[in-house]
């Protein structure tokens, strides 16, 4: 049965470390391997019992719309954008040494994309906008 739960994370919830299955998953990420990432994710999400077990869902969310959008599905695409907001979107810009507010642009610049192509010309999508998560390791809240 789906999980209908909105997360409401505090300070706390972003300074902890990543499960080891959501740094794996990140990882994968970032190497392009978005359905490998989405596994890991979620293997860490179900085993995860706090806030941040919506991040891993977020993350893991993005990744399979970059999926659907490697594959030329646009409905899949829009409808991934639309689902994992609610996710996304109460994390702050900086959580456990992700930088969420640069993934968060990201994703809504190849969102953007998707849209101005339409279903019929997402074969034309230039997939170097799909961009790695920018991730510092030893969990820095902001690395900058």
């Amino acid at each position: 049965m789906p999980e209908f739960n909105f997360p409401h994370p505090s300070l706390s919830d972003c300074t902890g470390e990543l499960h080891p299955k959501a740094r794996e998953g990140i990882e994968l990420f970032n190497t392009g391997k978005y359905w490998k990432a989405h596994e890991a994710l979620e293997s860490a999400w179900r085993e995860e019992s706090g806030e941040i077990r919506h991040l891993y869902r977020a993350i893991l969310q993005v990744g399979v719309a970059y999926l659907h959008v490697q594959q030329h599905n646009y409905r899949g695409a829009i409808k991934l954008h639309k689902r994992c907001q609610k996710w996304l979107t109460p994390f702050p810009e900086y959580c456990c040494g992700i930088n969420l507010g640069q993934l968060r642009k990201d994703f809504e610049t190849v969102i953007i994309e998707v849209k101005r192509l339409g279903p019929e010309g997402l074969l034309e999508f230039n997939l170097a906008l799909l961009k790695p998560i920018l991730w510092d390791s030893t969990g820095e809240i902001n690395p900058a």
